[in-house]
């Protein structure tokens, strides 16, 4: 009898565990992990948690190309200064890293372009396919040049150069957006473009899980809440 009882118990802990385990959302790999963490510090411009962040990521298998990569991809939300203040921060991390004998790999360079190409129209193509549908609305009939900016700049300048693959584009964009923080449409927006590059619901629930680790729970919380109006 006490065998028994024993054995119940013991089958009830493994079912309770392993529930557990599957209603536990996957973590990101370690290297989006990093983008994540990375994107974000940048956008909010800590630099010392920044440079941190930038190192780990190098040890996960980010290449200094790819992190360059995410601060050139920066100013298009945050601005230049911020931009270069994280080029900076990556020169400098790469420079200490190189002293104690570290030598990171430096990675792909993006592929030559045609100079003579419509970027308007690259842009607006590129535009087209992440949202799903041709962008338009009253800011863009009250302020045109402003989509013009968006297509010849983000969308052509920007996401053509294939350093990055676009799913990892818009983990970074999501995170920069979270990051700064009190631009919740244009987060919620930039969910809903990363779920068509093939991030999963689940991907986009581990973002907001590290956001909440290693920025703030503050920002983590945020993004969260824009999630949970996103997902069905």
């Amino acid at each position: 009898m006490k065998q028994n009882i024993l054995l119940f118990f013991a089958l009830l802990f493994a079912a309770l565990l392993g529930g557990a385990e599957a209603e536990a959302a996957p973590a990101l790999p370690p290297r989006e992990a990093s983008i994540v963490t990375i994107s974000a510090l940048g956008a909010q411009g800590d630099l010392p948690r920044l440079r941190a962040a930038m190192a780990d990521g190098l040890d996960r298998g980010l290449t200094v190309n790819e992190e360059k990569e995410l601060m050139l991809q920066l100013y298009a939300y945050a601005g230049f200064p911020r931009s270069l203040n994280g080029l900076q921060s990556l020169m400098a991390v790469t420079a200490e890293r190189r002293t104690a004998g570290v030598e990171d790999p430096a990675g792909r360079d993006a592929s030559p372009v045609d100079p003579a190409r419509d970027r308007q129209a690259s842009g607006e193509a590129t535009q087209t396919a992440l949202v799903g549908r041709p962008v338009s609305g009253g800011v863009y009939d009250f302020a045109p040049e402003a989509n013009r900016f968006l297509q010849e700049h983000l969308f052509c300048d920007i996401f053509e150069r294939d350093v990055l693959t676009w799913r990892e584009r818009e983990l970074a964009t999501v995170s920069m957006l979270a990051g700064i923080g009190n631009v919740n449409a244009q987060l919620r927006s930039h969910m809903g473009v990363a779920l068509r590059t093939g991030v999963t619901a689940d991907e986009l629930r581990a973002l907001t899980d590290v956001l909440a680790e290693t920025v703030s729970e503050e920002t983590g919380a945020n993004a969260k809440a824009v999630l949970a109006g996103v997902l069905p």
